[in-house]
């Protein structure tokens, strides 16, 4: 049976300086305002790199396919953390539940030392920090980087996964954090 594939012409622009498409200038508070309606679950992403490890909060970490296990996220392609995490070769999402807050803002701030206060083990697979207590973690190889607009997306194809606490998830919304609430 014949598969319908949809074509579609598409401006593709590397480098948002050339965007010359026409009717597209949003204004950021207005685009950050509109989106932060969308709830994102928030995560750790660590590493350890040749200078230590790596932890930065993401909120854009989602799962790309089953076949093969790719997760990935984005990171601002100006973020210092990008450096380390393209160097160490691999990564660690750690999935944070609402008791996490305050590792939450540690590894979001721009300290030089964002583990002083936090303990860790190493993951068996990449040796990445996995923090006790967080609902989950996904250890990954560095598969890919893609770089789009003023983000780069970091692929991970995934070499162990686990649940340690379970429980609620930690949530990103309209610039609070919060859990979540089922409904019905």
């Amino acid at each position: 049976m014949p598969v319908a594939r949809l074509t579609t012409s598409l401006n593709v622009v590397t480098d948002p300086a050339d965007d010359q498409t026409e009717g597209t200038t949003i204004d950021p508070s207005e685009y950050r305002r509109v989106l932060g309606h969308m709830p994102t679950g928030v995560t750790v992403v660590t590493a350890t790199a040749p200078n230590g490890p790596i932890g930065v909060a993401i909120g854009s970490f989602v799962s790309i396919s089953l076949a093969p296990p790719l997760v990935g996220f984005f990171l601002g392609n100006q973020s210092g953390s990008g450096i380390g995490l393209r160097e160490a070769g691999s990564f660690c999402v750690n999935i944070l539940g609402p008791a996490q807050l305050d590792l939450c803002a540690d590894m979001a701030s721009r300290a030089d030392d964002k583990f002083a206060r936090w303990e860790w083990s190493s993951s068996s697979a990449t040796g990445s920090p996995v923090f006790p207590g967080i609902n989950a973690y996904v250890d990954c190889e560095l598969h890919d980087i893609v770089s789009i607009g003023d983000h780069d997306l970091f692929v991970g194809r995934v070499l162990d996964l686990n649940t340690i606490a379970g429980g609620e998830p930690m949530v990103f919304h309209t610039g609070r954090y919060g859990s979540f609430g089922a409904v019905g």
